[in-house]
């Protein structure tokens, strides 16, 4: 796993300076602590008396191009330096990631004539890329983010894994396009722009996250999952290359016709499959463990490996003092019964601590509070091994979440006649008081009913995210919200919907979280938490055949009267203790209403209404106030919404306000 930087540009273009390269890496060292290289195109090189006045090195003519690399050695590590080449070295990469196919893809490229210098994966791509053209990442099985220079044909080509493990993020200006694997690396380019975008704040309050393909700062862009980029005369083109196939009429073959599949068949191929793609995150030439919480996925992960291992394996999970929040007596219990070697902590988190590198190392504002325990999780986990994997996506594929649920009980709302749905959606959900806690039946309850009478994809983006529209725009200064025009947060979520039309409403459901959710919360969430202690996560639910059988799969395959994730208890149960199979989920989460009524309320108090804040124009202050004030009172639970609003403030103070971008993490805020 690694952190990847550079650019390509035309022959009238600024040029990328070695300095400035050297910057980019130095600032995502964490994601590759072990090793570090670069590379300029020959005409990018700077030699004797190629400096003008401006200190950069200056092309003759032709376009050009800089690599840049910080490693963290997992295979291959005496051979593995990065920037690589193909023979000749007209084709060179810096790659992110891990190719778990590359031993069997090695074996037919050195067939085909290849001769390969090292044992690392990273060099299948380049000699895919040879034989193939951007058309390689279709014979990828892994996560990755990568970019090529192919210096005979002059093009910079970048690629990002099928579900968005890996991050990529680009600018284009004036001809000369730079990337990186996150944000604060493409701010130290010189003039580069820090101009806040206004309608990724409206969609960060909307889903607790920016969506791709945009990012915090205008004129910036995620690569988004599945999706290529080829930069070349100037031109750069951006296409999508997969889909899971939850349509029956997308382009991924399937590799037999699973449509008269029986259940036995089904939990058949589920096991063969989840097996095979845990296999294959087992390679690795350095120490390697598995999350556990006690939860299903972790549990069954955790199992699969160990049946694999011929030693026990190492299993990490952490603990708080709050009931509500501790998991560690299943996690106890499921490493009991899979023989696992277990290692736990109790952490007391502390905010003041860790909001400082929660902002600097997310380079844009992220809400989703379980990035906190995320990041003491990947911190213990690195002080025992460099690998591990979790048990994340399957709640998305084979419907976890207990939202699913909602989803199926409205469903059948929607066949009642109007006079009834309005009596439930106007009567009953106003009568009812808010519950204080975040998670209280009582505060779901309502919020299922106001909901109801909305249509689906609409009543789902009011379920799923943080203020919904009505509450933001009472939230906005006027100019703000004239600013945003026409633009519609929801978009994002209903594309995602569009993308499943002829599936039963639960299955769409599933594949619009798939396409927005996992990518640009739990993935994003993960991969910067455990990368800011230079961790590699391996997720198997995500390898792309496991991915593409549960797209095919019936929702009564995963969804069976109250229950979800019903073939992976039918499947598994051999791994899962009855206590786990019975268990309610459990979220991963701080207790953000307690802290915000507690030890954090002077210092919510002291950011939201500080002078700073409120001259930004973003917000009126007695829409803040009056969040505040129901907050403290326990009228109601905003904690998640105060949360949002305090980590934009302290994004802005951070990576805006600064006269100069921060290339380190600071030690206070």
């Amino acid at each position: 796993m690694c952190g990847i930087a550079g650019a390509a540009w035309t022959a009238d273009a600024v040029p990328l300076s070695p300095a400035t390269l050297e910057q980019m890496i130095s600032a995502i060292a964490h994601r590759g602590p072990d090793d570090s290289g670069t590379y300029f195109s020959s005409k990018g090189r700077p030699a004797t008396g190629d400096l003008e006045n401006d200190g950069l090195p200056h092309s003759p003519s032709g376009p050009t191009a800089a690599l840049g690399f910080r490693r963290l050695s997992i295979i291959d590590l005496s051979t593995g330096h990065q920037p690589l080449a193909n023979e000749n070295e007209s084709v060179w990469i810096v790659f992110n990631g891990e190719i778990y196919n590359y031993r069997e893809l090695r074996n037919d490229l050195e067939a085909r004539g290849h001769r390969f210098r090292t044992n690392s994966d990273t060099e299948c791509i380049v000699h895919l890329y040879e034989d193939l053209g951007p058309d390689c990442v279709q014979r990828l099985r892994g996560m990755f983010a990568f970019a090529i220079w192919d210096d005979r044909r002059k093009r910079l080509f970048l690629a990002r894994d099928r579900v968005g493990k890996k991050p990529l993020v680009y600018r284009l200006d004036r001809g000369q396009l730079t990337f990186a694997s996150e944000l604060k690396s493409l701010l130290l380019v010189p003039d580069a722009p820090r101009t806040l975008n206004r309608r990724a704040v409206d969609s960060y309050l909307c889903y607790q996250y920016v969506p791709h393909p945009d990012c915090i700062l205008e004129g910036f862009h995620k690569l988004p999952p599945a999706h290529i980029a080829v930069f070349e005369d100037g031109q750069l083109e951006v296409r999508r290359y997969w889909r899971p196939p939850y349509e029956p009429e997308t382009n991924c073959p399937a590799s037999s016709d699973k449509s008269s599949f029986s259940a036995a068949q089904w939990r058949q191929e589920l096991r063969r499959t989840l097996t095979e793609a845990v296999r294959l995150r087992m390679r690795s030439d350095v120490p390697l463990g598995s999350f556990l919480s006690g939860g299903i996925d972790s549990t069954i992960i955790t199992g699969l490996m160990q049946q694999q291992s011929d030693r026990p394996v190492h299993t990490f999970s952490i603990g708080f003092p709050i009931k509500e929040f501790d998991e560690r007596s299943y996690a106890r219990e499921a490493a009991k019964h899979l023989g696992t070697e277990h290692h736990e902590l109790v952490v007391e988190p502390n905010a003041f601590e860790i909001l400082p590198k929660l902002i600097w190392h997310y380079d844009e504002p992220f809400a989703d509070s379980s990035a906190i325990p995320t990041m003491y999780l990947s911190e213990m986990t690195r002080k025992h091994v460099t690998v591990a994997l979790s048990g994340d996506g399957g709640d998305e594929l084979f419907a976890g979440y207990t939202r699913y649920l909602a989803v199926k009980l409205a469903s059948r709302f929607d066949r009642l006649p109007g006079p009834i749905k309005r009596l439930f959606t106007a009567n009953l959900s106003q009568r009812l008081p808010s519950g204080a806690g975040h998670r209280s039946l009582l505060r779901r309850g309502k919020r299922f009913l106001a909901a109801l009478g909305e249509r689906p994809e609409q009543r789902y983006l009011r379920w799923v995210g943080i203020f919904e529209e009505s509450l933001r725009h009472e939230l906005y200064q006027p100019e703000f919200a004239e600013e945003l025009g026409n633009f519609d947060a929801g978009d994002f979520l209903t594309q995602a919907y569009a993308e499943c039309p002829n599936r039963d409403f639960i299955t769409r459901t599933t594949c619009a979280d798939v396409l927005t959710y996992l990518p640009c919360d739990i993935l994003t969430k993960v991969d910067i938490a455990s990368m800011a202690y230079s961790l590699e996560c391996r997720s198997p639910f995500l390898d792309q055949e496991v991915m593409e059988l549960a797209a095919r799969m019936p929702i009564e395959m995963k969804l069976r009267g109250n229950q979800g994730k019903r073939i992976l208890l039918d499947t598994f149960a051999d791994l899962l203790p009855p206590s786990i199979q019975r268990r309610r989920k459990m979220g991963f989460g701080v207790p953000l209403a307690n802290w915000f009524r507690g030890e954090l309320q002077p210092f919510l108090r002291d950011v939201l209404f500080d002078s700073r804040t409120l001259a930004r124009g973003l917000f009126q202050p007695v829409a803040v106030q009056r969040l505040f004030d129901e907050h403290i009172q326990a009228k109601n639970d905003h904690s998640h919404r105060l949360w949002a609003l305090l980590c934009l403030e302290l994004w802005q103070r951070m990576f805006l306000d600064s006269a100069e971008p921060l290339a380190s993490c600071p030690a206070s805020l």
